[in-house]
């Protein structure tokens, strides 16, 4: 009999490995089912308080909490309402009013939330502030049957998740907005010396060769749309190497034989989305302090290479090269000057996709300087 025991224990253990380990306990269950719910609000509330994103919100609320409606409301107004009983809505909103003003959680019973709706089931709401940096920007309402201290915690629990999450909006927005501006910044750096030589040189061809002027003319026109365009803070690849040719081409007009330009591209990498206006200021750069500082001008050299998950492109010059600890001062914020287009490059990539992107820099005097840019070749968020 003891035989007969042993061998039905090890046959019971040889089903357990069989068929794997349990998936979890019922409160395993709702947790998952738990933190499902909220990835499914979270998309629409960093978006950001607006009646879009309520709309988009509320259902997935009221799951989390399990009540009979809910509600989010700004500061001035309520942005949605969903769930039973919407004859409640102007109650809603005049607690999400009161939990506004007085940055505290409100509770109304029975008396205050009373309707003529014969088997109406909201008898009890809670409103609890949404705050954003210390800021109030509105309020979470729970519109349930009956009162409990379960309901109160959790619809504070659940509008302080929400809170984090509009925190996240409004810092996305900071970044955008701060995007928005660097390439501003590097759109007021187009040097008018650039500006000035460039059609110097247009001029000179008026009378000698017609159709080169016209050439560049044009060339010049669509450098500048494209560096003075409106919309889109991230472009291709092979958009701003077109933008680069342009204004190389214009360079070259100037310069003659003395720029030579080579270019080596994986045709792989040409769609990958980049930064707008993150290459051309390196190869101004390059122009600026290596070649022109160069008696007998020199090589630009821009390479792209497609490395596993990652696209590496590469502005070399082989003229003047400069120090590199001011270069160090310059990506370290520490100090001003013709190269501040590195730095706001710098730290564009580096919000963009993350501090292990940042340029790598390698000069010395009379060396040269190359300039090396990382960016991964599929990240989201920055389709152009």
């Amino acid at each position: 009999m003891v035989l007969d025991a042993l061998r039905a224990r090890w046959h019971d253990r040889r089903a357990g490995a069989r068929t794997g380990p349990q998936l979890g306990s019922d409160a395993d269950v709702a947790t998952f089912r738990t933190l499902h719910t909220a990835s499914l609000a979270s998309p629409a509330l960093r978006r950001g308080l607006t009646e879009e994103s309520a709309e988009r919100a509320l259902r997935h609320l009221r799951s989390l909490l399990g009540t009979a409606a809910v509600a989010l409301a700004d500061t001035e107004r309520l942005l949605g309402y969903d769930g039973l009983s919407r004859h409640h809505a102007d109650h809603a909103e005049q607690l999400a009013a009161r939990a506004v003003a007085g940055s505290r959680t409100v509770v109304a019973g029975r008396d205050e939330l009373a309707c003529a709706t014969e088997g109406c089931l909201v008898r009890h709401a809670i409103a609890s502030p949404l705050v954003i940096d210390d800021r109030v920007a509105g309020a979470l309402v729970a519109l349930a049957e009956s009162p409990s201290a379960n309901l109160l915690r959790a619809t504070e629990e659940v509008a302080a998740w929400a809170s984090g999450q509009l925190e996240l909006a409004e810092l996305d927005e900071q970044r955008h907005r701060l995007s928005r501006a660097e390439v501003r910044a590097l759109r007021a750096q187009i040097s008018p010396h650039f500006v000035y030589n460039s059609l110097g040189a247009i001029a000179s061809f008026v009378r000698t060769d017609p159709d080169r002027a016209r050439e560049l003319l044009l060339e010049f026109a669509d450098f500048t749309r494209y560096s003075f365009r409106q919309h889109g803070e991230f472009t291709t690849l092979a958009e701003e190497l077109r933008s680069i040719e342009r204004y190389l081409l214009l360079e070259q007009a100037r310069f003659g034989d003395r720029l030579r330009v080579r270019l080596q591209v994986a045709p792989e990498v040409l769609g990958v989305s980049i930064p707008f206006l993150c290459l051309q200021p390196l190869v101004e750069n390059a122009v600026k302090h290596g070649l022109e500082a160069a008696s007998g001008g020199g090589t630009i050299t821009i390479e792209a290479r497609d490395v596993d998950r990652e696209c590496v492109i590469a502005v070399e010059d082989d003229g003047a090269g400069q120090d590199p600890e001011r270069i160090r001062e310059v990506l370290a914020g520490e100090s001003t000057g013709d190269s501040v287009g590195l730095a706001n490059v710098d730290e564009r990539l580096r919000t963009t996709f993350g501090d292990d992107y940042g340029l790598v820099v390698e000069t010395a005097p009379g060396a040269g300087t190359r300039v090396v840019v990382r960016v991964p070749k599929f990240a989201p968020g920055t389709t152009p």
